[in-house]
């Protein structure tokens, strides 16, 4: 699938909830979120439909999200389903990590190939501050299982707050020395609830080549990442930076998003959406031409300029 842009849309993001078993602040209340009727949520086999027809027009690599999507039931036969899907290349997870170690070998067994696990801080106080509750042991855990099972590498999503786990940056890095664990720093972004807050925690990525200057620029494996990766010398894993507030990475964005209530985004920073939740249910022959639709409305880029952000649901309903 070719956008009118010229690119190659092949990766689809499908929240599979937006529940968590976390309350992080920059994603969601301390209330955690209203629950919605079971009919207003995508079911496992809709969710696999949408996804068939997704693939047959060209998408290749799915990543499955959330909320948390360990919550959800039966979330391993259905990264088996996807994972078996003739065409399907790659199915990958972000996650918190808590329910991890429960999981990890089933998930591998089904046939997840790569795993993101958000994690914001190494120190277990701060850890149960900024996600409200949780215990940083349990995700410690699920890492080195990840490892072990040969899931490499491991992506860990560290999201920089001014003031908060700054000091922690070069604990971050020295992660990359001698694991094949890839530290991936995300520029903090104003959406949802939290916007307010963020902007004022907001830090950017180039704060990190000035607090560890030893790190090496190193060439991109996949054009299409968002990330900038740069690794220590003699280093096994990596250093990512995403950057969508300081450096925009629209020119090679090959991605859409599937929310859990059946919302078809082209874009994260934008509130363009196709409800494909009655579609899936009343009309699934028209599944596959909603889709191209999302496609032709991509837009060429995301505008995250104070007066231009309009995106007001919280991460944990569009998916992470």
């Amino acid at each position: 699938m070719i956008d009118k842009h010229g690119r190659e849309i092949t990766y689809l993001r499908v929240s599979v909830t937006d529940r968590c078993n976390l309350r992080c602040v920059y994603c969601m209340s301390e209330d955690g979120v209203s629950k919605k009727a079971h009919t207003g949520i995508l079911r496992n086999e809709e969710i696999l439909q949408i996804v068939s027809e997704a693939v047959k027009l060209g998408i290749r690599k799915v990543r499955i999200t959330g909320g948390e999507p360990l919550v959800r039931k039966g979330i391993v036969d259905l990264v088996g389903a996807i994972a078996s899907l003739d065409g399907m290349e790659e199915v990958a997870m972000t996650t918190n990590g808590l329910l991890l170690p429960d999981y990890i070998h089933d998930l591998k067994k089904a046939g997840l190939k790569r795993l993101n696990i958000s994690l914001d801080s190494l120190n277990p106080e701060r850890f149960k501050e900024i996600t409200r509750s949780g215990a940083l042991d349990k995700v410690l855990e699920g890492i080195e299982k990840a490892l072990e099972l040969g899931m490499k590498p491991v992506k860990l999503n560290t999201v920089l707050i001014g003031g908060f786990n700054d000091d922690e940056i070069e604990d971050f890095v020295k992660l990359t020395e001698q694991k094949a664990i890839d530290v991936r720093f995300i520029e903090l972004m104003p959406i949802g609830e939290a916007s307010d807050w963020a902007k004022e925690k907001f830090i950017p990525n180039s704060t990190i080549l000035e607090t560890v200057p030893e790190l090496n620029a190193v060439d991109r494996l996949d054009p299409s990442s968002p990330a900038t990766y740069y690794q220590l010398p003699n280093g096994v894993g990596r250093v990512g930076l995403i950057s969508p507030i300081s450096c925009q990475f629209c020119g090679t964005c090959n991605r859409m998003r599937l929310t859990a209530d059946g919302k078809l985004k082209p874009c994260l920073h934008s509130e363009d959406e196709i409800d494909l939740l009655d579609i899936v249910r009343l009309h699934p022959e028209q599944v596959s031409s909603k889709i191209i639709e999302a496609i032709e409305r991509k837009p060429e880029e995301h505008l995250l300029e104070e007066e231009n952000i309009v995106n007001n649901r919280n991460m944990n309903q569009i998916g992470g």
